[in-house]
């Protein structure tokens, strides 16, 4: 072999080492980097789904706002999961019972029930002040107040007790999903659980209250039909954080002031959730500091000593067996807010029957009359405490909720409320 061609061939093998070394190099960066950059993330998660709950037409009532996780109770509010953050978002009832509160089998501990002032919100407006004699109603206000009740009170005569006749309302505010216990088309409520708890009270008087259960309606407030349709009470729910504009406060305000009075019911049982946090806040801008703070209702109140089902002598426990006590706010020593936190509009979407039992009557077209399908598919699963016994206690409770708010001003003419 010739040096010439020993030295070509050198040169050959030389380079063909360096392109190798060069491509192993470059692949070694390649890999390096790649480690670098992917070896501690998760590029798949397998997600457990929650069992499939269809949502179609035949539905009896579609709630439309997800419910944050209620807390034990006595402990910080958890934080609020990213499906309620923003209140566009129109989260299906798989979603709302995804997030409802863990089943809680027996009464929880009342504890301290002292309420902080909320962030941003005027001290003077929350501070409890004293209550005025219920007896000392201006002249005035007592005319308004009876003028007010005259379209759904028909006052005794000839020993005969007044007679109630009155369709009920639900508050249909500006921010929130006020709906989330009934399905209302053109505001008028075609299902859910005020009718059925209207249902209810006429079935089970004997004709001494008359509700107009067909024809539930929703009500703006704020539009003055608050003051022309003067509705006895006003039923306010959801489940999301809201806030009133000054008209709603307003008017809402004046409502109160000539006898109307307002019912919250959380539609997320338990104390801390958005819908809590935001009624409390809310109703005390609207009765300011006309009489004290929020109130516990006391075992001797006449809803539980002087009510039409005299064997409900406690507060019956709601979804989910929450017991939370039943608060108040008061104007001029009587109720004017009434609120509870046990979400018993969601038990209301079980219907009963004129026998009291559960009503799963189906239409023509196979979907229940007076109970939302999903809700009763869900219940021992998500949704608890939706027994027969259990439906009829609240159901009586309710009922001798709207009888007080109906018969608190019924000693007018001497201008002493019924304590």
């Amino acid at each position: 072999m010739s040096p010439r061609h020993t030295t070509s061939e050198v040169r050959r093998n030389l380079i063909g080492r360096l392109a190798r070394s060069r491509d192993f190099s470059i692949s070694l960066i390649l890999h390096l980097i790649l480690v670098v950059s992917f070896g501690s993330r998760i590029l798949y998660v397998a997600v457990h789904e929650p069992p499939e709950i269809s949502s179609g037409d035949e539905q009896f009532v579609q709630p439309q706002a997800a419910a944050n996780p209620a807390p034990k109770h006595e402990s910080p509010a958890p934080e609020i999961p990213d499906l309620i953050k923003q209140p566009s978002q129109q989260p299906s009832i798989q979603d709302i019972i995804t997030h409802l509160p863990p089943p809680q089998e027996s009464a929880p501990p009342i504890g301290d029930m002292a309420l902080k002032t909320p962030a941003g919100l005027d001290p003077a407006i929350s501070r409890p002040l004293p209550a005025p004699d219920a007896g000392q109603i201006p002249r005035e206000q007592m005319a308004a107040m009876k003028e007010f009740r005259e379209d759904w009170v028909k006052p005794s005569s000839g020993g005969r007790p007044p007679e109630y006749q009155f369709t009920a309302y639900i508050g249909q505010y500006a921010k929130g999903d006020w709906n989330s216990t009934n399905l209302v088309a053109n505001n008028k409520v075609e299902n859910g659980s005020l009718p059925n708890l209207l249902y209810f009270m006429s079935a089970f008087s004997n004709s001494k209250v008359k509700t107009n259960y067909q024809n539930v309606k929703a009500i703006r407030l704020d539009s003055d039909e608050l003051f022309s349709e003067k509705p006895p009470f006003i039923f306010l729910t959801g489940t999301r954080d809201f806030e009133l504009s000054p008209q709603e406060i307003e008017n809402l305000r004046k409502y109160l002031m000539i006898g109307g009075a307002i019912w919250g019911d959380s539609s997320v049982p338990g104390k801390n959730s958005r819908f809590d946090i935001a009624f409390r806040r809310e109703m005390k801008k609207v009765v300011g500091n006309v009489d004290s703070g929020w109130e516990r209702l006391p075992a001797q109140h006449p809803v539980f000593t002087k009510a039409f089902f005299p064997e409900v002598r406690d507060v019956p426990a709601g979804l989910n067996s929450y017991r939370d006590p039943v608060e108040v706010l008061k104007i001029h020593g009587e109720i004017a807010v009434v609120y509870t936190a046990n979400d018993y509009g969601n038990m209301w979407q079980v219907g009963l029957d004129k026998s009291g039992k559960i009503d799963l009557r189906r239409n023509e077209k196979g979907a229940f009359v007076a109970t939302n399908e999903k809700i009763w598919d869900n219940r021992g699963t998500y949704l608890r405490n939706l027994t027969e016994d259990s439906l009829k206690q609240s159901y009586k409770f309710g009922t001798n909720i709207v009888i007080h708010l109906l018969t608190r001003w019924e000693n007018l003419n001497t201008g002493a409320s019924r304590l």
